[in-house]
């Protein structure tokens, strides 16, 4: 349990770090938002007016620790640009991506994972030698590329999908779900390469280990070591790249957004960026830091499970 709170704790002080990196870099970059908003005709008595009602009168410390307190409190501010509360812009937005971002992260397990095995398994056969060569291929290619690969292939050659035809969950939920799996491979696919060569390997070292010749000494199968013995240790490893990959595909669902014509968090915030639109900017790269950062929390928790060493060690 202290080996838990002491994660939390060092969690929540990354978010606090982070949000303070995150806020003071914006208040050097994004310039006067009154000035924006207004227009540089605007009078002084109408930009000073304006900064007032904003907060953006009062010392940065201040306008911090309000942004900061009304972040937790689920309050994102109000957009420059669209007039609105940001929590309202993103409303239907965030679910979109955090939906491609988990079906990409179930399409790279159900992929990677037993790639990993069969090849740890097969290792140094001409099937495996085969299964290299295309990790290596696959690992290569960039998410975006390989998005527009698979919308040219399955949507405009094979008519399996419509590129562009993107169906909303309030419409029809299968077919936003299905609308959603052509994306989520193209981002599945260079992290499951990834995993598989990592999943692979870690096998391998774990059956040269002592404790696997004891397991077939005593008359265990290939199968049964492997399964019952070997796959529990080499799996470690790969937990914590797991996770990343799950913030990889958070990440990589925005690339893809906009190759596939989705409207998730990434045109907003490709459009916020260029209207310097500060509080809709802030408002998505924290939140995507949070999720990173809590996907990490939660993968420390579980390695820490698996393997009750860690709490010794830290």
């Amino acid at each position: 349990m202290r080996y838990i709170l002491k994660k939390i704790a060092s969690t929540l002080i990354t978010l606090l770090v982070v949000s303070v990196v995150l806020f003071m870099s914006f208040q050097l970059i994004s310039g006067d938002p009154a000035t924006r908003m207004l227009g540089t005709s605007a009078t002084p008595e109408r930009l000073e007016a304006l900064r007032a009602e904003l907060g953006l009168d009062k010392p940065l410390i201040i306008q911090y620790l309000s942004w900061l307190q009304a972040f937790v409190r689920g309050d994102l501010g109000t957009s420059y640009v669209y007039k609105q509360s940001v929590a309202g812009l993103l409303a239907t937005k965030v679910p979109v991506t955090l939906w491609l971002a988990g079906i990409s992260f179930v399409l790279m397990c159900a992929l990677a994972l037993p790639a990993g095995v069969y090849t740890a398994k097969h290792a140094g056969s001409p099937t495996d030698r085969v299964l290299m060569v295309a990790n290596q291929v696959i690992m290569a290619i960039p998410p975006f590329f390989s998005g527009i690969l698979i919308s040219w292939l399955f949507g405009m050659v094979l008519r399996l999908f419509s590129p562009g035809g993107f169906v909303s969950y309030e419409r029809s939920f299968w077919g936003f779900v299905g609308y959603l799996v052509f994306p989520a491979i193209a981002i599945a696919l260079p992290r499951a390469a990834q995993v598989a060569k990592l999943l692979r390997g870690s096998i391998l070292e774990e059956a040269g280990k002592n404790y696997t010749r004891t397991a077939y000494s005593r008359g265990n199968t290939t199968s049964g070591v492997l399964y019952g013995h070997v796959l529990k240790n080499a799996f470690l490893p790969v937990l914590t790249f797991l996770g990343m990959s799950l913030a990889n595909m958070l990440a990589g669902s925005l690339v893809v957004e906009r190759v596939f014509g989705i409207p998730g968090i990434s045109t907003t915030l490709l459009s916020s960026i260029g209207n310097r639109d500060y509080p809709v900017v802030l408002a998505i790269v924290m939140w995507i830091a949070v999720v990173i950062i809590v996907i990490n929390l939660i993968v420390d928790i579980l390695y820490r499970v698996l393997d009750p060493r860690i709490a010794e060690e830290g």
